[in-house]
């Protein structure tokens, strides 16, 4: 194992105060728990876990210690390895699942459920096998996810995610990404309704959602700060106008392919920027316009959109660029819009405007 920088220092002076208490390590159960810990958060999570197999002292530090794990390397079995291992890292906070192939099954939802009741954050992306038994297990057994990842997951129904919501109400992060079924109006007003925490949501590809359901999420969800409905075909104008009235610290919004969107949604982005813009050009001036305002906008394929209106948008946010190497304002596919530059341009042009000609 090769230990470096701070890690290394750190194991070195646990070594040290060992030798300076008399403290001698024969066999691998004499290894103290503090160093053992050390040691383990140097290495991988296959290893950790043949490590928790060595004695039962390993496993129980190893189960009191262990707040993260990772399981995407697993391509085979990950189902009876998840069984095999939730009974024994109960303080996990972080768990990544997610599969390159289908393997989870709900028996290991159910038993991270039961027995890892402090997960907060847990990926499950692409987990096509499971269905609502798992939404209904974590709603009961993991009440305090801030952050759950079930993008692709094809089988779960509206009906269970919004029961789930009920329970986890301190989500802040939340990706239901291409779960079509999963998604519908009545989804969005159970998250307004009961997470009103919430600061990323992706609804990619979620086509049966419609303005209703948009507008219950802008009016419940006021801290959102990302959210992404590319694909989300049947939204119009309504949506955006709720979401620039509502959702004052919104700095993401993709919008791709939603080709009922027209000026009213970008004029209505700017407007919002305007009544906010003494906190946000005092941003600017201290060099974080990131942290206020539009600084992440997908706009692309929608082609009802004109460049006057866009251009708006871009002139108001200072954070939106369109200049090489920092597309933030992304317009693929719509042709009419080839006019609209940020303000990096616009300077840019008048720099070079303002050097004389050598000639003169």
């Amino acid at each position: 194992m090769v230990m470096v920088g701070e890690a290394s220092m750190k194991l070195d002076q646990c070594f040290q105060k060992m030798k300076m208490e008399g403290i001698s390590i024969k066999e691998w159960k004499d290894i103290p728990v503090e160093l053992l810990m050390r040691i383990l958060s140097l290495d991988d999570d296959r290893n950790v876990i043949v490590a928790s197999g060595v004695c039962c002292g390993w496993r129980d530090a190893i189960s009191l210690g262990l707040t993260s794990l990772r399981l995407s390397w697993c391509n085979n079995n990950m189902n009876s390895l998840v069984l095999s291992l939730a009974p024994k890292f109960v303080k996990l906070q972080n768990l990544i699942l997610r599969q390159d192939k289908p393997q989870l099954e709900d028996n290991a939802v159910e038993a991270i459920a039961n027995h890892c009741h402090e997960v907060q954050d847990l990926d499950l992306s692409k987990s096509l096998k499971l269905t609502d038994r798992s939404l209904n297990a974590l709603a009961h057994g993991c009440p305090n996810l801030t952050k759950l990842n079930l993008s692709g997951c094809t089988s779960f129904s509206d009906t269970a995610i919004a029961y789930s919501t009920r329970f986890c109400r301190e989500l802040k992060v939340l990706n239901l990404c291409g779960c079509v079924n999963a998604v519908s109006d009545h989804t969005l007003e159970a998250i307004g309704n009961n997470c009103n925490q919430l600061q990323s949501l992706n609804l990619g590809w979620c086509e049966n959602i419609s303005d209703d359901g948009v507008m219950s999420l802008a009016y419940g969800c006021p801290e959102l700060r990302t959210l992404d409905l590319c694909g989300c075909v049947l939204i119009t104008d309504e949506s955006v106008v709720a979401l620039a009235d509502w959702c004052v610290h919104l700095r993401s919004l993709g919008l791709y392919y939603c080709r009922n969107i027209t000026d009213r949604a970008m004029y209505s982005l700017a407007q919002s920027g305007v009544k906010n813009k003494p906190g946000l050009w005092k941003s600017v001036k201290k060099g974080k316009c990131d942290e206020e305002g539009l600084r992440s906008l997908n706009i692309s394929q929608c082609t009802a959109l004109t460049p006057s209106a866009v251009q708006a948008v871009c002139d108001t946010f200072p954070a939106l660029h369109t200049c090489s190497g920092r597309h933030s304002l992304v317009m693929s596919g719509c042709l009419s819009l080839t006019s609209v530059h940020c303000s990096c341009i616009l300077k840019a042009h008048r720099a070079h405007s303002s050097v004389p000609h050598p000639a003169h």
